[in-house]
């Protein structure tokens, strides 16, 4: 008599987190719905009255309804994962649109094959985007995949603990390892990424994986960003510090940018230099308010939920 067994499926669910997103909902969704892998797809809606929900239940996905106060970063995708309570669960944002209708199975193959607990995929702009955006996008997202672990900090620098919950899957037992994503202003993601590449595991980058994502943010909105991220990285800095400082990347993008720009299109450059120095003053202000007044931080944040 024979001993094999077929290898176990691993079961999959999708979280798209959402709050007015009834237009992105008929591009996001289909995808996952359609794929042959038949994952569980949950939108969980912060109680925006656009008509997300009746969308998204007319799609055909699973709908939750959460208070509007009480939606976090981390919170937020750690009820996810557990409502869902699959092997794998897939962090999407509702303006990520497949770039092809095989994202889900190139995103997951990493984690099914044993590789990595966490797979991300690469973001390219959007149709019409300005050059900040697709710039951004290029660097922060190369053509080719790549696995990397603690190990490679020396390599990578603090993109080691780069990830992007816009489109990526996790192992969840492995979060269950570190307690899941935690309740944060921002960074969650980078939050879980550290946590399990110091507990060994790995993230892989899939390139073959892809989607439409990006942003045109106004200076102002750049520098509320830029406030969130420098406040939030300096309470979990610890976790990253290994790859050294956030300013180093920081130089590498700007020297970057600045050379191409020279090089191609000169007459943007006083705009770059007016966008890089908000940005940075905004990380700077985040630095060192972790111990600022509540209402300073409400004022300068771009997330006036967080603090209610």
């Amino acid at each position: 008599m024979s001993n094999f067994q077929e290898p176990k499926k691993l079961t999959i669910g999708v979280a798209i987190i959402t709050h007015s997103a009834r237009y992105h909902l008929p591009r996001c969704l289909p995808p996952f719905l359609n794929s042959p892998l038949k994952p569980r797809v949950l939108v969980i809606n912060s109680s925006s009255h656009d008509g997300t929900v009746e969308t998204a239940k007319a799609l055909g996905a699973e709908t939750v309804v959460i208070p509007r106060h009480d939606f976090n970063h981390g919170g937020t995708r750690e009820f996810a994962r557990k409502y869902l309570g699959t092997d794998i669960v897939v962090m999407v944002t509702p303006d990520a649109y497949a770039a092809h209708d095989d994202l889900l199975e190139l995103l997951v193959q990493p984690i099914i094959d044993g590789k990595s607990s966490i797979a991300y995929a690469r973001q390219l702009p959007h149709e019409g985007a300005d050059f900040f955006e697709s710039f951004s996008r290029n660097f922060n997202y190369p053509e080719d995949s790549h696995l990397r672990s603690l190990d490679d900090a020396k390599k990578y620098g603090v993109y080691t603990f780069f990830c992007s919950n816009s489109c990526a899957a996790y192992l969840n037992s492995a979060l269950d390892e570190i307690g899941g994503f935690e309740s944060v202003l921002l960074g969650e993601d980078t939050v879980a990424v550290a946590r399990l590449l110091h507990r060994g595991h790995q993230i892989a980058y899939v390139a073959e994986a892809k989607v439409h994502h990006s942003h045109r943010y106004t200076l102002i909105q750049e520098f509320r960003r830029s406030f969130d991220t420098g406040l939030a990285r300096k309470e979990y800095r610890h976790l990253i510090a290994i790859g050294g400082k956030d300013s180093l990347r920081g130089v590498v993008y700007t020297k970057e940018l600045c050379r191409y720009l020279w090089d191609n299109n000169r007459a943007l450059i006083p705009y770059a230099a007016l966008q890089t120095g908000v940005k940075w003053l905004g990380y700077q202000f985040g630095k060192y308010s972790v111990k600022a007044p509540l209402w300073f931080k409400r004022t300068l944040s771009s997330q006036d939920f967080y603090w209610a």
